[in-house]
């Protein structure tokens, strides 16, 4: 299926691996060139080349760190510069450290919002203008399921996330009219690197942890990256141009929720 993306730029932080990687991959099979962002630039270089050798589509690496303020204006400054336009940002990082809410310090409560909150803020007010030329811009904002359903020791990721879901709405709300559609992804458990720094030794998840992991999940398996890229690829496209300000939940059925 034609997505219709072919000639459009994205950008798609962290790009280097995981969902990240898997999602400016799909783009860029659809015809997409795509502004990789990450902060390793060793990585980012050989994953940007990968894919533009795959793809035969244009990669574009920006070494940089989102949770600098600088560095946002420069991500969305060096992807003009480059490919003259922006069509689609998707704000992906990772997430800040895990713990109990009382052992936190204003210094990592900050680090978080800067993180998980500013970095989205700032990513999509320097890209707006270019959004809004572009006549079908898109904002899609990768999230966690601990926002919708809580879990302990996620507080720092779950109190900023849902920032970033009340800006979301109230962006899209303010831009709609311009056709730039604003939407927030909440993945489940996916089979990335992270997964397994969070719930295993850092390498991999143990045997136990896998079964009790996948036990928990009415489709009995974790999630690819590239089926959440599906996703990303789909709401960046023509045939989603009417859907925007929502909250997408991909977890294999897992959310305890109604809505």
């Amino acid at each position: 299926m034609d997505l219709g993306l072919a000639g459009k730029v994205a950008i798609v932080g962290g790009a280097s691996d995981g969902l990240g990687f898997a999602t400016a991959q799909l783009l860029a099979k659809e015809g997409a060139t795509v502004v990789m962002v990450a902060r390793r630039e060793a990585k980012l270089g050989d994953a940007a080349s990968r894919i533009q050798k795959e793809t035969n589509s244009r990669t574009v690496p920006v070494a940089a760190d989102i949770r600098i303020a600088a560095d946002c204006g420069r991500i969305v400054a060096e992807a003009v510069a480059a490919c003259g336009r922006i069509d689609m940002l998707v704000n992906n990082d990772g997430a800040p450290p895990l713990g109990e809410l009382a052992s936190f310090d204003d210094q990592a409560w900050a680090a978080a919002v800067e993180q998980n909150l500013m970095s989205v803020v700032r990513l999509s007010s320097s890209a707006m203008p270019h959004l809004r030329a572009s006549g079908a811009g898109r904002i899609i904002n990768i999230t966690a399921l601990s926002v919708l359903q809580p879990m302990p020791k996620f507080g720092l990721s779950v109190a900023t996330w849902a920032g970033v879901i009340g800006y979301a709405k109230t962006l899209s709300l303010e831009v709609a009219q311009d056709g730039v559609t604003v939407n927030t992804i909440c993945p489940g458990r996916f089979a990335t690197g992270r997964l397994a720094k969070v719930f295993g030794s850092g390498a991999a998840l143990d045997d136990a942890t896998r079964a009790e992991m996948v036990a928990q999940i009415p489709m009995r398996r974790i999630g690819e990256p590239v089926e959440l890229a599906g996703l990303v690829a789909f709401l960046c496209s023509p045939f989603a141009a009417y859907i925007t300000g929502s909250v997408f939940h991909i977890d294999g059925g897992r959310a305890a929720h109604l809505v």
